[in-house]
């Protein structure tokens, strides 16, 4: 296409856009269909997302651009923790976009050192890597580890070993879908990068078997402290401690991958304090954010930390004056709002409210806090019931996230109230009726 009629194309298009003062009053001018099919035609088609069109968001609830409300039992794989655009969090985006966004750490900006302060003192880590995305933080750790394995443990060159676990999910970069089990995330990609080892998820004699066969060239343990996509898959109790002490004995790091875990979503600060232990590193992302901006990045302690030289890893946006204030003012709310506490509360109150009812129905429901899922018949319409029971949710005004055919996510904003968490458990067991009575 010519670049004239690209550009007379791009006008008419934007003719079609909702300006501001209809996007503020919750309206526009394009219909939930006609802007699926749009983004069908012209957006890549990695996703298939629940028929929903998300047009105006607020605290626990989200609405479509006709107007129907639902609640959010997703929150965005738990980056809006703290409830969509929380006025705290937008408030300190604007204050900051309005005098300085990006410096780049070529620089010093007078916020960054500011966030990294903040961030090792409420963590109890000496020191945070910046980064942008979940699997960057990821890839940035693997990184760290395996660094430290040769410079610290003396691991020959390039024999360092990262062990991980079966039905992990840490991200989508080439490194990381190299070690997943799910054909959907690995399928295609080749030839994946070696130096990582695939064990049982909640099997220490599996981790101890290895490590006394490799003890000496495993650098890192990678671990989910609850495999979210997975299907919210909780370890027995003290798996994560009985872990950390085989790695000690080992001189092996133990890398918790809190990206969604983390920041309240289990009802502990990080789901690893449950087992009461210290992870010699922490990846964290999503609720860091807020829901405004990409932030993540990496925990440890200096003695680990200490590995990364000047260039020797990097980032433009990681630590950007924006991500410094929109983390600093996330991490507060959390705080100041005891949404921590909330989510404790919550989730106990959820599974409670939920669990004769699905004990009758031989349903299975797990979780912490505010981040459980339910598994039902993998065998019911095909494998395709936890899809239809989400589309029963939406239409009565719920939205939840079916994973592998058989178990449906929930995981709302860490503010929800008891009054609402009743509200939505009475549109579960409904939508589930009504499912159940259309299954084949």
């Amino acid at each position: 296409m010519a670049i004239s009629a690209a550009r007379a194309a791009a006008k008419e298009v934007m003719k079609a856009a909702p300006n501001l003062a209809a996007r503020k009053a919750g309206t526009t001018n394009l219909s939930s269909a006609e802007l699926m099919n749009m983004e069908k035609q012209f957006a890549a088609r990695n996703y298939a997302p629940l028929p929903v069109v998300f047009s105006k968001a607020q605290g626990a609830k989200v609405w479509d651009p006709e107007g129907k409300e639902y609640f959010d039992f997703l929150s965005a794989y738990s980056a809006t923790n703290q409830g969509h655009n929380h006025p705290r969090i937008v408030a300190a985006m604007k204050d900051q976009m309005e005098t300085l966004c990006l410096s780049s750490r070529a620089y010093y900006n007078d916020i960054f050192p500011k966030y990294a302060k903040y961030m090792t003192s409420v963590t109890g880590y000496d020191m945070v890597l910046p980064a942008n995305s979940g699997a960057e933080a990821n890839e940035a750790a693997i990184k760290m580890v395996r660094k430290w394995g040769y410079q610290v443990k003396g691991i020959p060159k390039d024999e360092a070993i990262i062990v991980v676990c079966k039905e992990n999910f840490h991200g989508r970069t080439t490194t990381i879908v190299g070690f997943s089990t799910d054909p959907d995330a690995y399928l295609d990609y080749g030839p994946y990068t070696p130096g990582f080892e695939i064990i049982d998820y909640n099997d220490t004699a599996a981790l101890e078997k290895l490590l006394q066969e490799k003890g000496d060239k495993v650098a890192g343990f990678l671990v989910e402290p609850i495999q979210g996509e997975a299907g919210v898959f909780v370890p027995d109790e003290q798996y994560l401690k009985k872990c950390y002490d085989l790695c000690k004995k080992h001189n092996v790091l133990l890398v918790a991958d809190e990206v969604q875990t983390g920041f309240g979503r289990t009802g502990k600060l990080f789901c690893s304090d449950y087992d009461e232990i210290k992870p010699d590193v922490i990846v964290v992302g999503k609720a860091l954010s807020g829901g405004l901006y990409p932030v993540s990045g990496v925990l440890a302690d200096e003695s680990v930390m200490g590995v990364f030289k000047p260039g020797t890893h990097g980032s433009t946006f990681g630590g950007s004056p924006i991500a410094a204030a929109v983390a600093i003012e996330a991490l507060s709310v959390l705080f100041d709002e005891n949404m921590v506490e909330n989510s404790f509360e919550q989730g106990k109150h959820f599974r409670a409210s939920l669990g004769d009812w699905c004990k009758e129905r031989n349903l299975i429901i797990r979780g912490r806090g505010l981040l459980n899922a339910i598994e039902v018949d993998p065998e019911l319409d095909g494998g395709k019931f936890a899809y239809n029971w989400c589309i029963k949710m939406a239409n009565l005004g719920v939205l939840a996230k079916p994973t592998h055919g058989h178990i449906v996510r929930f995981s709302p904003a860490l503010n929800i109230t008891s009054e609402e968490v009743d509200k939505c458990v009475n549109i579960i067991k409904q939508s589930y009726e009504e499912a159940l009575a259309e299954s084949k």
